[in-house]
């Protein structure tokens, strides 16, 4: 089975790293400096919007929740500016829906947190090239689940009401399973 093969920073290694989680976004920064890329480092959507519109990167890191807003948004711009951006989506609220919409957007590929600078490079520099291989730890029942009940909630626009009805159960149940933390 082919692995994804890593192609060389290209000459434009501009490099949006966009996050809120300051500590982490100093490591990264720093990391990914010293691979080679040429980093702005930035903690909300209105100034991921301002270097997407002024100066669109060649590459970029963008967590999906953020304070003043959702990620996406600076993926949909970037995308416009510079449609051949590679753009990872990074954010500590892994669900299949969320990764969906990303790519759906323009995102080139989407990681969980807690991910680490080898990682997001593997992904900022894959060639997209071979299937990835199976996990090591598949999810379970209970995660699949879970994971439904969320792209069906993301399809309904996060309506607790009519995502209850299309899933044929009480709304205060879903109300319950949505409050808690995915399953492992």
């Amino acid at each position: 089975m082919a692995e994804n093969e890593l192609v060389e920073i290209g000459e434009d290694n501009s490099l949006l790293l966009l996050d809120d989680d300051e500590p982490f976004l100093r490591r990264l920064a720093r990391a990914m400096e010293k691979r080679g890329f040429a980093v702005e480092a930035v903690e909300t959507v209105a100034a991921g919007k301002a270097i997407a519109t002024a100066r669109p990167p060649a590459y970029a890191v963008i967590d999906l929740r953020l304070e003043d807003g959702n990620g996406l948004d600076v993926v949909e711009v970037l995308r416009e500016r510079r449609p051949d951006a590679k753009i990872v989506v990074l954010t500590g609220y892994g669900a299949i829906a969320t990764a969906v919409a990303a790519v759906k957007i323009g995102a080139t590929d989407y990681l969980s947190k807690p991910a680490d600078a080898n990682d997001v490079t593997a992904a900022l520099l894959s060639s997209g090239g071979g299937r990835p291989p199976p996990p090591e730890n598949p999810m379970s029942a209970d995660r699949v689940r879970w994971e439904h009940i969320q792209r069906v909630f993301e399809l309904c626009d996060r309506n607790v009401s009519e995502t209850a009805r299309r899933l044929n159960m009480h709304r205060r149940t879903l109300q319950r399973i949505l409050a808690k933390r995915s399953p492992k």
